[in-house]
């Protein structure tokens, strides 16, 4: 029995490690995962959603002022007025001349009465103002939905620009790293060959000094991967102290399309298609203001449920009532509200005008800056595979006593130079081609699917 209790402690141990270590663990994340995950949980797509859901509510309640308005209400009354005490007591149904000339109909007893009304009221005819609002309305909710999709496509591309500034902030920390670990074996060797008396002690101390200038980038660099990594989280919408398991970063897309076939593309935006929406609605504002200029007709029905007691039903009466109204004058109000909607709306047409023509204009500009960004990166290849080939000849030289320390730590300067140059054009080659979808109105999962597995 003791055996076995050590057995089942032993097994608990271990299931409890487990849990420990698989909670600590890094959670996986693609790129991918990241666009998606910013889509769906950055704060400010969140709020986009949520004021998607309020501009179609507000539709709704728009096209429930067509409906008929249906009230209950339950009125109770204490009065002594004569003409009220007396019309009170014929609804109730309890009038008796016998009681009233027995009085005196100027000073009566105060009378109780509570009223349950039942009343329908039902819009025929507003000039097309009701219709006009809840057009507007309608046009309010498909731009927010608009508003909302491009809102989520903004957030992607800042949890992707996220995901992929962390790539490259670890992969400077590895590059830095193996440079530190190439100097320092350099600087062992110099320490030797100074032993030796095969160095001077100058070119030691040059050696030493660049061993600690990496020692400092090194340092920085692993500070701005712990800061991106927070950046990540954040744009993400998961706590700032989440780790991630990130797969290197790697080579950028080929553009899928030439410059007019990205331009052309911009027509479809969002952003510019909510625009649209909003000055349709505003283009609306004056038929609306029109129509309240207009007779307004409706229809309004009561039933009463008189009693000297809440809830009583010992009287009852129903009115049925049809009214036009029709305002004469209201000091120049609405022509003058029509007047700014006019005004309004030709502002808005322009506005409208040069947005999609700066939309075409950023399209353009992120198109040149994702060709740029490509050329760079392609540039930035070879000049790092040259500096590869530098470095080998140099260090080769340098064990055969050829060159000096010096000579060897510039060139090996220079790779890591080369390298840095290299992973910064390939993560701009990915955020301009990122920024291009989105100025073109594309979906930033578009730019991965030109990936090659």
């Amino acid at each position: 029995m003791v055996i076995y209790r050590h057995i089942a402690s032993l097994a608990a141990a271990a299931l409890v490690g487990a849990a420990t270590l698989s909670a600590q663990a890094p959670a996986a994340l693609s790129l991918a995962d990241a666009l998606a995950r910013g889509r769906s949980g950055a704060r400010e797509a969140v709020a986009a959603s949520a004021r998607q859901r309020a501009a179609e509510a507000r539709a709704r309640e728009a096209a429930g002022h067509r409906l008929p308005q249906v009230r209950l209400s339950e009125q109770w009354i204490r009065t002594d007025s004569p003409a009220d005490a007396f019309g009170l007591l014929l609804n109730q149904e309890r009038f008796s001349f016998p009681d009233f000339v027995s009085g005196d109909p100027n000073s009566p007893d105060a009378l109780e009465t509570a009223i349950t009304r039942l009343e329908v009221e039902v819009p025929i005819w507003t000039g097309g103002e009701l219709s006009t609002r809840i057009r507007q309305a309608r046009l309010a909710a498909e731009a927010a939905a608009e508003s909302a999709a491009r809102a989520g496509d903004r957030a992607a591309v800042d949890a992707a620009e996220s995901w992929i500034r962390l790539a490259q902030a670890r992969e400077g920390v590895a590059l830095l790293e193996k440079a530190r670990d190439t100097v320092a074996a350099h600087v062992d060797l110099a320490r030797n060959y100074a032993a030796q008396g095969m160095l001077v002690r100058s070119e030691l101390l040059r050696a030493e000094v660049e061993l600690a200038k990496l020692d400092d980038l090194l340092s920085e660099a692993r500070g701005n991967a712990r800061v991106a990594e927070a950046n990540l989280g954040f744009r993400i919408g998961e706590p700032i102290d989440t780790t991630y398991a990130l797969a290197p970063l790697a080579e950028p897309p080929a553009l899928t399309r030439d410059r007019q076939g990205w331009i052309a593309a911009t027509a479809a935006r969002r952003d510019l298609a909510g625009a649209r929406k909003l000055l349709e609605a505003g283009e609306l504002e004056a038929k609306a203001i029109q129509g309240g200029l207009l007779p307004r007709i409706g229809v309004v029905a009561r039933h009463d449920l008189v009693d000297d007691q809440l809830f009583g039903s010992h009287g009852d009466s129903t009115t049925i009532a049809a009214m036009v109204t029709f305002d004469l004058f209201d000091g120049g109000k609405k022509r003058a509200a029509l007047a700014a909607a006019r005004a309004e709306a030709e502002a808005g047409r322009a506005d409208v005008e040069r947005f999609a023509e700066g939309v075409q204009l950023e399209a353009k500009h992120a198109f040149e800056t994702a060709a740029v960004a490509l050329e760079r990166r392609a540039t930035a290849a070879a000049a790092l595979a040259a500096a590869d080939e530098a470095v080998r000849i140099v260090e080769d030289r340098f064990r055969a006593g050829v060159v000096k320390t010096t000579d060897l730590l510039d060139a090996t300067t220079a790779r890591r130079e080369a390298e840095m140059r290299e992973l910064v054009a390939r993560a701009d080659a990915w955020l301009a081609q990122l920024q291009l979808a989105l100025a073109a109105g594309e979906r930033p999962e578009s730019v991965l699917a030109s990936v090659q597995p």
